[in-house]
């Protein structure tokens, strides 16, 4: 026996058989079937050919099952069976109806996205005018992926509930953030969640973008805080959205209860270095929950000091007070401004009074009552045995402290 004939192994493997002509011409002749419009074949025919043909492809190479799926993608109205069979098949074949199809419906396409691949839901998230339904499916897979295809669409619609998915998601998928940034749907309740963890950048066009003025509404309802005042402001609700709106933003009644005369000389003792009671002092007198005053303080980027001084109507020397009291690095080697807080002064200049106190409440509000189940889940500290110390609406508030936070 030769050597040849013991290494079967090394031998060149056999080409692939070419399919019978016969079957390629019954595959084609039972798409053909399929494709008659309605005045040449009835629904029960059409659909026991659909029947007949799946059976055929089950076993039909891909190229077959391909060249079936390109003569099918342009019907209007695909028998279903046929529908689920092409759609989740290798992509080859499913490619043939997701690009070229325009009449796959949401249910279709859903079906297909839970039980494909990834890049069957690329795909998807390519199509043109992708629904809301079909956009919410994509995102809670989770992939970024086909979150980032789904955004670099002009033509899809996110729903409010996609938006806040695809928040969540930017918390460990950074790189989506300037896409999702662009999109018109993005509120701004949603974008000062996401700028806590926002890069340098980002934040600059979520303050650029979002630090609207409240003077609209100012002038709407001027002649409500007096209506409240004289009701003794009791009713909750008013007085939650009064106190969005209104100009002030010191805490006036808080300076009865302070150990400092102002603001001002809280800032200032922090400049010696920061402790629990003057962070908390400084959050009651700027008109800030504690829980917010920490998300401020703990921000590693630093940008919020800014915010905060601005509100408060604080100079720009308080920035560099808070700075120096929560020691972080104010010169570079060169005996030059550090670069971090030359960024965070620049913020203070750019801002204006009005819109950093828009920013500042929003924080403020968002930390305890807008935050919806899918933000709370994407910023939790993750350590909640350390919340039991505080009151409920402490806890509510630490629960969208960021993985950062440091007590």
């Amino acid at each position: 026996m030769s050597e040849a004939a013991l290494t079967p192994a090394f031998e060149e493997p056999e080409a692939p058989r070419a399919s019978p002509r016969s079957r390629s011409t019954l595959l084609k002749r039972l798409a053909d079937v399929v494709c008659l419009p309605s005045s040449r074949i009835n629904a029960f025919e059409r659909s026991m050919t659909a029947d007949l043909l799946v059976e055929m492809l089950r076993d039909a190479n891909v190229g077959e099952r391909e060249k079936v799926a390109r003569r099918l993608a342009m019907l209007n109205e695909m028998p279903g069976v046929l529908v689920r069979l092409l759609l989740r098949d290798e992509l080859p074949v499913a490619r043939a109806l997701l690009v070229d199809s325009e009449k796959l419906s949401d249910a279709d396409l859903i079906s297909c996205l839970y039980q494909a691949t990834t890049e069957h839901r690329r795909l998807i998230a390519q199509r043109r005018g992708v629904s809301e339904v079909v956009a919410d499916a994509l995102i809670e897979v989770g992939e970024p992926a086909v979150i980032e295809t789904l955004l670099r669409n002009e033509l899809v619609k996110l729903s409010h509930q996609g938006v806040e998915n695809i928040v969540a998601a930017t918390r460990d998928a950074q790189h989506l953030i300037p896409l999702l940034l662009r999109r018109a749907e993005l509120r701004p309740s949603h974008a000062y969640v996401m700028f806590w963890w926002a890069d340098s950048e980002a934040r600059r066009v979520i303050l650029q973008r979002f630090a609207v003025s409240r003077e609209i509404l100012q002038d709407a309802v001027g002649d409500v805080f007096a209506l409240a005042s004289a009701e003794g402001w009791q009713d909750p609700l008013s007085r939650k959205a009064l106190q969005f709106i209104e100009r002030r933003q010191r805490n006036r009644a808080a300076i009865a209860k302070s150990p400092f005369n102002s603001l001002d000389e809280a800032v200032a003792a922090g400049e010696g270095g920061f402790n629990r009671e003057i962070a908390e002092e400084i959050s009651y007198l700027s008109g800030l929950k504690p829980m917010t005053g920490a998300k401020i303080f703990t921000d590693p980027g630093g940008e919020p000091l800014a915010i905060l001084c601005k509100a408060t109507g604080l100079p720009r020397g308080c920035v560099r007070q808070l700075w120096r009291g929560l020691r972080r690095q104010e010169v570079d080697r060169t005996g030059a401004t550090d670069p971090n807080l030359e960024r965070v002064l620049t913020v203070y200049d750019a801002i204006a009074v009005d819109r950093a106190q828009t920013v500042l409440r929003y924080w403020n509000w968002s930390l305890t009552s807008a935050l919806t189940p899918a933000l709370l889940k994407a910023i939790r500290d993750g350590d909640e045995a350390a919340v039991d110390e505080y009151s409920a609406p402490q806890r509510a508030a630490m629960l969208a402290l960021s993985r950062d936070f440091g007590r």
